[in-house]
C-alpha cells in the first residue's frame, strides 16, 4: 500500500510517498482503507523534530516513520474478537500512520454520521476532541458562563466555538483575524474581536472561562479579562523556536502563575471513543459541523503541510486517499 513515511527530520520536502506493507489486524483490531486523514500541528512538529522530543522520538532520525493521526474510511476487515464493527461501516477515529491507505485500529474508532463526508469525519478527531475535553474537563464549562475562545479561526478554535454553544455556555466571544470574523460569527459566536482592530485584553470585559488556541498574550493579559474564579486553559501556541516549539509558551505561561489565581491549565487531548460518541451526538443534532478549509490528495502532502505551517487556515486541512 501507499503511506506517507520520513527517515529525516526536517521541513515538507523530507517527506516521502512510498509503498509500505499492508497491515493486518490483529484478534481486536479493524483494518480500515482510509478515505481521508488531516493533518495537525503534532505532524508538523513530528516531521521537524523538536529538539527537547527527541529523546523519545528518535536522537538523529525518527523512530516511527510514519505521520497522520486522523482518519476517516470503510472497514475492509475485522478481527476475530471485534463484534461492534462489520466490513462496510464508515467511520473515522485517531491512529499513528493515518496518512496511507490502509490502518489497523483498535480503540479510537467510531461509525461516521451519516450527514458528515469522509473530509468532514477526518478533520474531527484531534481538533475536536481538543476543544471538548479543553472546554468541558479542563474549563468545567457550565451552563450559562461566558466564554473566550482566542484563535477562534483554525482547527480546534472553530470545534470550540461550536461545542462551547452545545455545552449550554450563555456567551461566547471569537477573537480572530480580520478575514475570519464573519465566518466565526457563522459557527455561532455571540461576539467577534478582530484582534488586528481591538485589543481583547482591554475592553473591560471578563469571562468564566478563556480557552487559549494561538498567540502568545501574557498571563498578565490573560488574567485581566478573567472573573476571579476564572479558569485559563491553554490548548495551543505560536510554533516557539526548535528546541522547545509551543512548549516555551506553555512554561511561561505556566511559571507565571505559580501561587495565582487563576491557575494556567494545559493538556494535551486524549482520543477516546466516548468522547467521539459524544461528538457524534453533536454532529447529529446539527449543533456542531468540522470545517474543512482545503483537500489536497495524498501525493500532494508535502502542499498540506506548508500550508499548515503558514498557520492561516481556516478549520481543518484534509487529504484525500
Amino acid at each position: 500500500m501507499k503511506a506517507v513515511v520520513h527517515h529525516r527530520y526536517g521541513s515538507p520536502d523530507a517527506l516521502e510517498l512510498t509503498e509500505v506493507d499492508k497491515p493486518a489486524p490483529a484478534e481486536d483490531e479493524v483494518l480500515v482503507r482510509v478515505r481521508a486523514a488531516s493533518v495537525n500541528p503534532a505532524d508538523w512538529y513530528g516531521m521537524s523534530g523538536l529538539l527537547v522530543a527527541r529523546p523519545q522520538s528518535g536522537l538523529r532520525r525518527p523512530k516511527e516513520p510514519r505521520l497522520g493521526i486522523d482518519f476517516a474510511g470503510v472497514v475492509e476487515a475485522v478481527g476475530a474478537t471485534v463484534t461492534d464493527f462489520a466490513p462496510g461501516h464508515e467511520v473515522y477515529g485517531g491512529r499513528t500512520g493515518a496518512f496511507a491507505e490502509y490502518v489497523c485500529v483498535k480503540k479510537a474508532i467510531v461509525q461516521k454520521p451519516a450527514r458528515l463526508s469522509f473530509e468532514q469525519a477526518a478533520a474531527v478527531p484531534v481538533a475536536a476532541i481538543t476543544a471538548l475535553q479543553g472546554l468541558r474537563d479542563k474549563g468545567k464549562l457550565e451552563p450559562g458562563q461566558r466564554v473566550l475562545i482566542n484563535g477562534a479561526s483554525g482547527g480546534v478554535g472553530t470545534f470550540a466555538v461550536q461545542i462551547a454553544k452545545a455545552l449550554g455556555a450563555g456567551h461566547v466571544t471569537a477573537v480572530c483575524s480580520t478575514r475570519n470574523v464573519e465566518t466565526a460569527r457563522s459557527h455561532g459566536a455571540d461576539d467577534v474581536v478582530d484582534y488586528t482592530q481591538e485589543d481583547f485584553t482591554r475592553r473591560g470585559r471578563r469571562y468564566d472561562l478563556l480557552l487559549h488556541v494561538a498567540g502568545s498574550r501574557s498571563y498578565r493579559e490573560h488574567r485581566r479579562v478573567l472573573e476571579p474564579n476564572g479558569r485559563l486553559v491553554v490548548v495551543g501556541a505560536s510554533k516557539g523556536n526548535r528546541l522547545l516549539g509551543p512548549l516555551g509558551y506553555v512554561i511561561k505561561i505556566k511559571l507565571a502563575s505559580l501561587g495565582r489565581s487563576p491557575k494556567a491549565v494545559f493538556f494535551i487531548a486524549k482520543l477516546t471513543r466516548e468522547d467521539l460518541l459524544v461528538l457524534n451526538e453533536m454532529f447529529e443534532a446539527g449543533m456542531v459541523t468540522p470545517v474543512v478549509d482545503r483537500t489536497y490528495e495524498l501525493s500532494e502532502i508535502a502542499d498540506a503541510m506548508r500550508y499548515l505551517g503558514e498557520g492561516h487556515a481556516r478549520g481543518k486541512i484534509v487529504v484525500t486517499i
